[in-house]
């Protein structure tokens, strides 16, 4: 008897512990594997994003000392998009060759520049492999700084022949870039130029140059501008024109303005906030006081005027989903 009492124990203490081995244990909680980090669908694309910055150019001028030592200050963009620093470097030489190129500069000088640029031209032809492969090494700044010494020369040249007319006043240039917009629907860079040559006054200029990031390329206005409507912006903008003018307390009769000061369209643009920006140049459409004047044509009056892609996304209009066939 006691023999049943000890096995029939036995039996419900091993049934006892088989029920509870496949009963989920309460404080156990589910594992999930664990979640890689970095996945490729967390990555940024920056093919799509202008990054970078202005890079002060060195260059070599004569020593100097005093308040009247003239100043030659040229940044150029560094960024991730090589098409658009390109372009923005060309776009420096040219600004550069405009200031130093207008006036009245003396033949001395121009024979000077000249002779720097037939001098270069003779260096390289006779470079050496030595020669070559050190110009490969160097960076894009430094290799800019080779395309200013003429300019430098031309400047330095102009600065001597002030001073022998016994002109102490300081002259200078400064040329740089910055990035204004970095993405899509166009990435912007806005050329700042301030130039003193000596003369009555300074003059100034800001040049937008957009870009389509996607396609590499550079973007003008007609690229932006739905196919013959080129017409109704240059109405809507003789119409910021003409308040611009009025608000500016310019004339009192906007054909006698327009007598002197005639509208045009300018195709220097970039896409503002609000609107479409025309930015125009130092006596483009106004006198010098008015500085460097800009229309600004609201994104409302576009509607139809605009590419919808360089609409804000607010007032671009879905494209119809394709009908549903029911059953």
């Amino acid at each position: 008897m006691l023999d049943q009492k000890r096995t029939l124990a036995v039996s419900i203490l091993m049934a006892t512990f088989a029920l509870s081995a496949c009963q989920p244990k309460a404080d156990q909680k589910e594992q999930k594997p664990p979640v890689e980090q970095g996945s490729s669908s967390e990555v940024v694309d920056t093919t799509l994003t202008l990054q970078g910055e202005a890079e002060k150019v060195v260059v070599e001028l004569p020593e100097c000392s005093g308040n009247s030592c003239p100043e030659f200050s040229v940044e150029r963009l560094h960024t991730n998009q090589f098409v658009v620093d390109s372009i923005i470097d060309q776009a420096i030489l040219k600004n550069l060759d405009q200031i130093l190129d207008v006036g009245n500069q003396s033949k001395s000088i121009q024979d000077e520049k000249k002779k720097t640029e037939q001098q270069q031209k003779q260096d390289e032809q006779q470079a050496s492999s030595s020669v070559i492969a050190a110009n490969a090494a160097k960076t894009t700044a430094q290799a800019m700084a080779d395309q200013l010494k003429p300019y430098v020369t031309t400047f330095t040249a102009l600065q001597q022949e002030l001073t022998s007319l016994g002109a102490s006043s300081k002259i200078s240039v400064s040329v740089s870039p910055k990035i204004l917009n970095s993405s899509e629907p166009l990435a912007t860079v806005v050329l700042n130029t301030s130039s003193y040559l000596g003369g009555a006054h300074g003059s100034a200029s800001q040049v937008y140059y957009n870009f389509d990031l996607k396609h590499q390329k550079q973007v003008g206005l007609d690229d932006i501008v739905e196919p013959n409507k080129k017409q109704a912006l240059e109405k809507l903008a003789y119409e910021a024109f003409k308040v611009w003018v009025m608000d500016n307390k310019l004339t009192d009769n906007l054909q006698d303005y327009e007598q002197v000061w005639k509208f045009k369209l300018s195709n220097n643009f970039y896409l503002g906030k609000q609107g479409l920006i025309l930015q125009y140049a130092e006596y483009e459409i106004g006198p010098y006081v008015v500085g460097l004047p800009r229309l600004e044509i609201p994104y409302d009056a576009l509607k139809t005027v605009l590419k919808q892609p360089y609409l804000p996304a607010e007032m671009q209009v879905d494209q119809p989903a394709s009908a549903v066939v029911k059953n």
